[in-house]
């Protein structure tokens, strides 16, 4: 069994054992879905300050109650066209764990749809797509009535050079 083997397997037990339970919200109609204790609230839209020379999917930052949190928008970060924002547009903060440790991180999601109870027998790994194309950042996937989401492991959604310099817009 290969490392990443293992390593999957092992973070599909620690969703299915530990967290059982997922946010979920959609983009471009497809459903994902996050470990309820890597999120710290969901909050609307609100003002974000711009933060120069970062990459296309970095928003910038908010203030949120006195601390600075940057802003990613997760449609640009898996090359999914931008669309305009609504009132359903919201950003989820979560807790990743980068080299320098815990950085609380805002993503922009289409819609936060519901808290499902995610079965160890509705989860299956991510299918190979080739090697060009890297899913590290996808824990699984779980079938939930007659559809498929999308669960992410956003510890993996950036990697940590992007963790760092979103630590120092910050």
């Amino acid at each position: 069994m290969s490392e990443n083997t293992e390593t999957m397997d092992q973070a599909i037990k620690t969703v299915v054992e530990k967290e059982g339970k997922c946010l979920t919200f959609t983009m471009a109609s497809e459903e994902y879905g996050i470990g309820i204790l890597k999120i710290k609230e969901i909050i609307g839209m609100m003002p974000i300050t711009t933060v120069p020379k970062t990459p296309e999917f970095v928003k910038g930052v908010i203030n949120l109650r006195g601390k600075v949190i940057p802003v990613i928008d997760l449609r640009l970060r898996f090359g999914i066209d931008a669309i305009d924002y609504t009132e359903r547009t919201c950003i989820i903060v979560v807790e990743v764990h980068g080299s320098a440790g815990t950085v609380q991180i805002g993503i922009v999601v289409d819609a936060v749809s519901e808290v499902l109870n995610i079965n160890g027998e509705d989860i299956e790994k991510t299918p190979t797509f080739g090697s060009k194309l890297n899913t590290d950042y996808i824990l699984g996937m779980a079938k939930i009535e007659g559809g498929v989401k999308l669960l992410l492991d956003i510890d993996k959604v950036l990697n940590e050079q992007e963790i760092a310099a979103l630590e120092k817009a910050a």
